[in-house]
């Protein structure tokens, strides 16, 4: 099924980080982080808890904004995960789940011997990090220009090019990107990635033909960009979207200071190396890769 997240409800103010209960993982229970990065790394973003991997990374985006959000992206994903399995960020270790396809190491990322799931997602300027006890899937998009949409169409199902032929020039990029976030993040989920066809699999407009046994929900974010997570099994009973505030990305931010941005507006309705990167033009660079 697919479903929309109404707007949420920011939590308490925690300045102590005493409230356990919002870094809980529960069966029905899903938490979604909404992501954005200072505008210059000085400004406030604290890189001392990333591995050598991850910096080598954030340093080798040709845009630096691109680099500043992948490090952003991470930090945030570390301190997340800090304060839900109760390690240390810097002590966080990734690993991969076996594929489905061929049983390889390089299925979904996984936190080593933590009893959890989460996922993560980037696209110029946004970022989406998921925590949950099942398996899951994110994936945020900045909303595709005409000729990216025209260029991506044909690798999709058959009757999801269909429903964006019918539709009118300015449904058209936010249907793509809808349909494209769902998909993404059901192949997230899956363990498969691109690597399973776009065209395999139908994310379309009718909800009751999507895929058997998952949950495909499209998530707030704002008029730019289009997002979705994709839950193994029911529908959550519990779906918390919240915004990082940028102090938390800071020297210090992940060990005592409340996570969530108090001051903004709730968003309207509308993936060793983890999946999420993003380049300028989002959508042709998936299918190229």
């Amino acid at each position: 099924m697919t479903s929309t997240i109404a707007q949420g409800t920011h939590p308490v103010a925690d300045p102590s980080g005493s409230l356990a209960g919002e870094y809980t993982v529960a069966l029905g229970r899903l938490d979604l982080w909404l992501v954005r990065p200072p505008e210059e790394r000085a400004a406030g973003l604290d890189c001392s808890e990333l591995d050598e991997g991850e910096r080598r990374r954030a340093a080798s985006f040709i845009r630096p904004a691109d680099g500043l959000l992948y490090a952003a992206a991470h930090v945030a994903l570390r301190r997340l995960l800090g304060r839900y399995t109760g390690i240390a960020p810097q002590d966080v270790r990734f690993v991969r789940e076996p594929c489905p396809g061929c049983g390889g190491a390089h299925g979904r990322p996984a936190v080593a011997a933590a009893p959890l799931h989460f996922s993560l997602s980037h696209s110029s300027g946004v970022a989406l990090v998921g925590v949950a006890a099942v398996p899951l899937g994110v994936d945020v998009e900045r909303l595709p220009r005409p000729e990216a949409v025209e260029v991506c169409t044909p690798a999709l199902h058959p009757d999801e090019q269909a429903e964006l032929a019918a539709a009118g020039d300015a449904q058209r990029g936010p249907l793509f990107g809808r349909i494209w976030t769902r998909k993404e993040a059901f192949l997230k989920g899956i363990g498969t990635g691109l690597s399973r066809s776009p065209a395999e699999d139908y994310l379309g407009v009718d909800t009751t033909r999507h895929p058997s046994g998952w949950t495909v929900v499209d998530v707030p974010c704002d008029d730019t960009h289009a997002a979705a997570v994709a839950v193994r099994g029911a529908a959550p009973l519990s779906v918390n979207v919240r915004r990082l505030a940028q102090e938390w990305l800071g020297a210090g931010g992940g060990t005592c200071a409340d996570p969530t941005d108090q001051g903004a507006a709730d968003p309207p309705p509308t993936t060793p190396d983890i999946p999420g990167e993003r380049s300028p033009e989002p959508f042709t660079t998936a299918l190229a890769c």
